[in-house]
């Protein structure tokens, strides 16, 4: 192997991934047991998600860091335009699932615009503050303030889009992105705080107001989106509840807690769950592989996150575009796994969010996928740059 092909040759981020995909695998073959699954084999499909994935990785290689920036913005606006044809397309193509409007369903294939739209909204975010910070050497109580706006719109045009598809979970991912976006970009804690003071205080308002109103706020809402404020009201207090969100609750924790310490084995799982491939594919884990199974793919993650905190650290003096681009990924990275394993045992509201790079899903692992072959893009790139720097 030659010094440039060597370049490409990320031990890290290569065995972490492998080490996902064996997980991944394993979970989903364990979570076919069930007669929900029977005649399907989403272990091959999960397979051929992935082949397909590291294809993104491997086509992204071609482009250097420079060139993403450039086409930043017109994958962006390719993801709002693609958001917008969802919207007004007809059911035969675009028909509602779970009360939500958002997949193409073609034969045999269904695609979430949104997944894909999250890298597209991220590296064109990545642009803007990289852009703004070099037009900006020096910062001011207006430039941050400015900078924070530029955010705010590349941000709130994609959920937009996603409100209208009454895609409520996805919406909160990307707003939790643009928050751990303002962090990243350096802006002044004294803005910082008093944003979250008032998403917190109107965060608070509504959430008082579903608890203590909750029939008048399914009605404002409408009947289609009534099943998310069961969700909340099973999440303040699930043994009150009676809805589908209580079921799918007691189900997660009665599985994840069955498992106990080392699980009970690959076809030995006896809690039954809905969507037990995706949404619950940490009770399936937890039941299957126990405590240790589960604390094994958190410890894999906290070195995803790990990495790429430390690569985007490194990366900022080379390319700030791609030091924010890891941050960014690294938001999206931390909210599915918080958010999906937060929901399975109770610290979180229940949502149809996967568990990034683990649960069953084309739209999610491919575009996972193209986010994470940009992240190797730029660790590519920072090996570059740092030999020539100690030659």
């Amino acid at each position: 192997m030659n010094k440039k092909q060597s370049y490409y040759m990320q031990t890290d981020l290569i065995v972490l991934f492998i080490l996902f995909v064996c997980v991944s695998l394993l979970a989903i073959y364990n979570a076919q047991q069930f007669e929900q699954y029977d005649g399907k084999n989403f272990v091959i499909q999960q397979i051929v998600w992935y082949i397909i994935g590291i294809c993104f990785i491997a086509t992204i290689q071609f482009f250097d860091l420079e060139q993403l920036y450039k086409v930043s913005i017109y994958s962006y606006i390719a993801g709002l335009i693609v958001l917008a044809i969802l919207l007004v397309s007809p059911e035969s193509i675009a028909r509602e699932i779970n009360g939500a409007k958002s997949w193409f369903t073609l034969p045999g294939l269904s695609i979430q615009p949104a997944e894909f739209a999250k890298i597209t909204t991220i590296l064109y975010m990545s642009r803007v503050i990289a852009m703004h910070r070099s037009k900006f050497e020096l910062n001011t109580l207006k430039t941050d303030i400015l900078l924070l706006i530029k955010i705010l719109i590349v941000v709130a045009l994609p959920i937009g889009l996603i409100m209208m598809q009454s895609d409520f979970g996805t919406s909160m991912v990307y707003l939790f992105i643009a928050g751990m976006m303002i962090i990243f970009a350096g802006i002044s804690w004294k803005i910082i705080l008093s944003l979250i003071g008032i998403v917190a205080a109107g965060a608070g308002a509504v959430l008082g107001f579903i608890v203590k109103f909750p029939d008048l706020a399914k009605e404002i809402v409408g009947k289609g989106n009534a099943y998310q404020i069961d969700r909340i009201m099973t999440w303040f207090d699930p043994a009150q509840q009676t809805s589908n969100a209580s079921y799918h609750f007691d189900r997660a924790i009665m599985g994840l807690g069955s498992g106990q310490l080392f699980g009970k084995g690959l076809n030995s799982i006896e809690v039954y769950y809905p969507e037990a491939h995706s949404d619950f594919i940490y009770s399936v884990i937890g039941e299957s592989f126990g405590f240790v199974g589960g604390a094994i793919v958190i410890f894999l993650y906290f070195m995803l996150l790990y990495k790429l905190v430390t690569l985007g650290l490194n990366m900022f003096q080379h390319s700030p575009f791609g030091s924010y681009f890891c941050f960014g990924f690294l938001s999206l990275i931390l909210v599915h796994v918080f958010q999906n394993i937060g929901m399975t045992i109770g610290i979180m509201p229940i949502t149809g969010i996967p568990l990034l790079l683990i649960s069953y899903g084309g739209s999610s692992v491919m575009s996972t996928m193209l986010g994470l072959g940009i992240v190797y893009r730029v660790a590519v790139e920072y090996t570059i740059q740092n030999d020539y720097l100690f030659k």
